[in-house]
């Protein structure tokens, strides 16, 4: 049974290879966001990606619906759309026969990879109609209600940079959100690769490595993937060290934080520090992985206080300190 998942693992290594030179070759320069966002994925998760217009960011959506198979969507949100914009509604048919019925006429929701463009520009209202379909997979519509075509996953946008007329996400959709993806600027180097890659007359095109029932396939397999207790211990370690009032909080933490991560976040960790060592093609994560996907997993789980935002505390630079200053549990060792 043992040899059968290390090899399971092992051909999902190299299948997970080959989606990720797919994407980078599109994608130049930005390996750590396609690893964040093929875990997202892999997790059976959702993405929120933060970054000024023009880095890429939807060329990234496009090109993963294409390397993993799925059907996509785009919806550009703004402050006049509805929630029976995204979901879909109900409209009344008239037959060839003159008797009329019901017709449902289904939103771009329905979909495997919904790319959520600027959400935070539309209203709370339509924000909302997100939210069943992020955790349930399904959506209700005139009282009924429709199962979403699996996998699903959203990958939503946000500018960090203006925020006039917009509408922050609420905390319970925030929490949503397997991880918190930073796009930034790129270097000089990998800025000259991209404009020579996508200024000539021909571009790098991708190509599908997985398709629906595969990636459902290698979600499966993510979850029978072993933890040791070290890394077990260490995320509970991680997670409680954020909460103010926990024994186990700084003193630091305790004069910055708010209010700190729930369970969701011990969960979204246990399961992208799988994620995360099998895109670097090992069998099992460690507790280097919990410290790498400290920032991307809590930082939209957490608020500053008052006092701290208004000393400019940066709440991501708080969590690579303290995540950096932890040590695997002595119970574990």
């Amino acid at each position: 049974m043992a040899e059968d998942l290390v090899a399971e693992i092992e051909a999902l290594e190299e299948k997970l290879a080959e989606a990720k030179r797919a994407i980078t070759s599109r994608f130049i320069g930005q390996e750590r966001v396609v690893e964040l966002t093929l875990s997202a994925l892999l997790c059976g998760g959702h993405g929120l990606l933060i970054g000024l217009p023009g880095l890429g960011k939807t060329r990234l959506v496009e090109t993963l619906s294409t390397v993993m198979g799925l059907n996509g969507n785009r919806i550009q949100f703004t402050p006049d759309l509805m929630p029976a914009d995204i979901l879909g509604s109900e409209v009344l048919e008239t037959g060839a026969d003159g008797s009329r019925a019901f017709k449902f006429i289904h939103g771009p929701i329905f979909c495997q990879l919904l790319m959520a463009d600027e959400i935070n520009r539309a209203s709370p209202r339509t924000q909302s109609a997100l939210l069943q379909a992020m955790q349930e997979k399904s959506v209700t519509v005139a009282g009924e209600t429709r199962k979403l075509e699996l996998p699903f996953h959203v990958l939503a946008t946000q500018n960090p940079i203006e925020q006039e007329g917009t509408y922050p996400l609420p905390e319970a959709q925030l929490d949503r959100f397997l991880v918190q993806i930073d796009v930034m600027y790129p270097d000089r180097k990998t800025e000259k690769d991209i404009l020579l890659a996508t200024t000539g007359t021909e571009e790098a095109e991708a190509h599908a490595v997985f398709d629906p029932a595969s990636l459902i396939a290698a979600q499966h397999l993510l979850r029978r993937m072993p933890v040791g207790d070290a890394v077990v211990e260490m995320i509970l370690d991680l997670v409680r060290a954020f909460r103010p009032d926990d024994p186990s909080a700084s003193e630091r933490v305790r004069d910055t934080v708010a209010w700190g991560p729930g369970p969701r976040a011990a969960q979204a960790l246990m399961m992208t520090v799988r994620a995360r060592a099998l895109l670097e093609g090992r069998l099992a994560p460690s507790p280097a992985d919990v410290i790498n996907m400290a920032r991307p997993v809590l930082v939209h789980r957490m608020a500053l206080t008052f006092s701290a935002r208004a000393r400019g505390e940066d709440l991501g630079a708080i969590i690579d300190d303290v995540a950096g200053g932890l040590v695997p549990s002595e119970a574990a060792a």
